[in-house]
């Protein structure tokens, strides 16, 4: 059911999302092609935002907080999941694996590689500081909104 909580949480964690993905770019060699990079993971911060993070609001703020950063959890495995399906994709129209196994295989080690790049000081603090906030400010749009019933 729509709420606004969601819809909050949504707009967040898709904020988290771009922001995250303008953090990262530097970090990342400077000969990536990242084409839809920050669009997708807006879109998958909307989506995590929306039915993970917005899911679980309503139950206080210890919960909200929680279901930020489940939010943003989320939001990291599947971006991680896209982001290097789409480079093992790219590979394999160069045939640079002999076969699926293979391909399946090189995406996991894509994304182990791009979660290396993860771990920088200030983007992991800008990460967490999002889906906290993501999940307190979403709590508090839902508390309001209860009251007013």
């Amino acid at each position: 059911m729509p709420t606004a909580g969601r819809l909050v949480a949504a707009l967040c964690l898709a904020g988290v999302g771009w922001i995250g993905s303008e953090m990262m770019r530097p970090l990342l060699p400077p000969e990536t092609d990242f084409g839809w990079f920050n669009e997708v993971n807006l879109a998958l911060g909307l989506v995590c935002g929306w039915v993970v993070t917005g899911r679980r609001l309503g139950r206080g703020y210890a919960h909200g907080f929680s279901a930020g950063l489940t939010g943003l959890g989320a939001l990291i495995f599947w971006a991680l999941f896209f982001q290097s399906l789409n480079e093992m994709l790219v590979m394999a129209l160069r045939r640079r694996y002999d076969g699926p196994v293979e391909a399946i295989v090189g995406m996991f080690e894509i994304a182990l590689d791009y979660g290396r790049y993860l771990l920088d000081g200030p983007l992991v603090g800008v990460l967490l500081t999002g889906g906290v906030l993501t999940g307190i400010i979403a709590e508090w749009v839902t508390q309001r909104g209860h009251r007013g019933e």
